[in-house]
């Protein structure tokens, strides 16, 4: 992914369980410029990832996504984001308990938390009242350490990344077929 900025890329950072499955997922994606796993809207300046496990530090397992708009629109973004995690689960997804895994949309200035709040309100209509997903600005994210970055693609055989990852891959791969990037 290119590192390479440009005037009409967004930032968004997404908190759905585990980072690990949330960057697998949109790593896949054509018009994702970066991925970032990191820890955002918590108190604990720097913190490390056994901070963030105990579930004291307030902040949520999240990932901060660089997009191009023109390939990948923020609707398309929250769709496949909707679609990998369970937003009606309050801190918690699956097997991973605790308030460091909730469901959050963390936006970056008033105009695109409109367009957010707009969208959600539109995607989860039919949930109704059930979903739990924080939309909120985004206050402070720490990016994780080194090892937590692109840890699928590192780690494809580990049981967790076949037993969790691997399954969510598979329904964006499937559900999202026009959006997914070129192989290489």
């Amino acid at each position: 992914m290119s590192s390479v900025a440009s005037s009409s890329e967004q930032t968004i950072t997404l908190a759905g369980g585990c980072f690990w499955c949330v960057d697998a997922a949109f790593r896949t994606l054509d018009g994702v410029l970066d991925t970032t796993c990191g820890y955002a809207q918590g108190d604990l300046p720097r913190p490390t990832y056994a901070d963030v496990c105990g579930g004291r530090t307030g902040h949520a397992e999240a990932v901060r996504l660089r997009f191009d708009p023109q390939r990948l629109p923020l609707r398309r973004v929250l769709e496949v984001f909707f679609a990998i995690h369970d937003p009606t689960s309050r801190d918690r997804q699956g097997a991973d308990v605790g308030p460091q895994y909730r469901s959050g949309i963390y936006y970056g200035d008033a105009a695109q938390g409109e367009q957010v709040r707009a969208l959600v309100d539109a995607l989860v209509g039919a949930m109704g009242p059930r979903v739990v997903t924080e939309v909120q600005p985004l206050r402070v994210f720490w990016p994780a350490e080194a090892e937590h970055q692109d840890y699928y693609a590192r780690h494809p055989g580990q049981g967790y990344c076949q037993a969790v990852i691997r399954p969510k891959l598979d329904a964006v791969r499937s559900g999202f077929a026009g959006l997914l990037r070129a192989p290489r």
